[in-house]
């Protein structure tokens, strides 16, 4: 477990021992992001970053040619499709929200139900998936080996091994942990910049912090706990229930758990929860503020927060500080 990922587990702990006292972490006790780890089999280098980032934006990673990285996770969308449930091959609606990939380096499980330890696992699941890309392995290294330029610069990064899957995976999460939300008027008002965040966002900082409990999941850095919650999310009328974490753990106090988001960069992220069910912030903030809804194994944390109108309305002026700067992206010319 990473240092950022030991100090969000951390917060949560902390929070959880003195429930439902109101003694959380501040805003005080700030801390920026940490720079990005890489594992020691994936070093980064700037050559293996743009072969990761062509790969990403490449549909040809796909089993039509039709579908790449880049369709589900759209830069201009938030690296999201802003879809309640992303489509996949054939445009079939899958059962869950496209999650953004901004700070997805920060995470150690990845997807909503963490079935992947690393980006390097998480890479290949969609790429191979029948209803999403759809794609064999074998199939696409041989086609990658075929266009000059690709071959060419997988032996430049990787050296004798060249195209393989494994290489395939290493390049796109290096591209991917470059994903970064930097610079927020939250991360400046803590600088020292006391201008980046009107009255209305300070006290709903306070509410974050205190009265609205937030930071119990969604604490430290990356506002997020790196763990996985069941918050009352019941399912959706005719719908196949999704049972969350329970599906890879089969525990049954992982029953309805999903992935802790960041909320960082969280107005660009809409529509929210794992299935999509809330298109604003505001039916977010609804939601915990009547406790979430009855279900099997709910968190104890998810309690009833009485917050006032305006108090709801600061808590969302808060969290739209948290939107990192806009950094756009120029799109790769791929290889030939």
């Amino acid at each position: 477990m990473s240092r950022y990922q030991n100090f969000g587990l951390g917060i949560a702990l902390l929070a959880f021992a003195e429930f439902p006292a109101l003694l959380f972490a501040d805003e005080a006790k700030y801390q920026p992001l940490p720079a990005i780890e890489h594992p020691a089999d994936n070093p980064w280098s700037e050559e293996k970053h743009q072969l990761g980032k062509m790969l990403f934006f490449d549909p040809r990673l796909s089993g039509n040619n039709r579908m790449s990285c880049a369709t589900c996770h759209n830069p201009s969308l938030g690296w999201s499709d802003r879809l309640p449930r992303t489509l996949g091959r054939d445009q079939r609606e899958l059962g869950r929200n496209s999650p953004s990939i901004i700070n997805s380096g920060y995470f150690g499980k990845q997807f909503w139900d963490g079935r992947a330890d690393s980006l390097e696992e998480q890479a290949l699941v969609p790429i191979m998936g029948p209803t999403e890309m759809d794609q064999n392995l074998n199939k696409l290294e041989e086609e990658l080996k075929a266009i000059p330029d690709y071959y060419r610069k997988f032996k430049k990064v990787f050296g004798a091994s060249g195209v393989t899957a494994e290489n395939i995976a290493k390049a796109l999460a290096t591209f991917e942990r470059s994903v970064l939300s930097r610079n927020a008027p939250y991360d400046k008002y803590q600088q020292g910049d006391v201008s980046s965040m009107s009255n209305s966002a300070l006290r709903g900082m306070k509410i974050f912090f205190s009265k609205g409990r937030c930071n119990i999941c969604h604490g430290g850095p990356l506002f997020a706990d790196n763990s996985f919650h069941n918050i009352g999310l019941k399912p959706l009328k005719g719908r196949m229930p999704d049972l969350g974490r329970f599906k890879i753990t089969e525990k049954k106090e992982d029953k309805w758990s999903f992935r802790t988001p960041g909320l960082r960069d969280i107005t660009r992220t809409a529509p929210y929860m794992h299935d999509g069910r809330f298109k604003t912030l505001e039916e977010v903030i609804d939601f915990f503020d009547r406790g979430g809804d009855p279900l099997e194994n709910k968190s104890p944390l998810m309690q009833p927060l009485n917050l006032q109108r305006q108090e709801k309305a600061d808590l969302i002026q808060f969290l739209k500080t948290l939107d990192g700067e806009f950094q756009p992206v120029t799109l790769p010319d791929l290889p030939q």
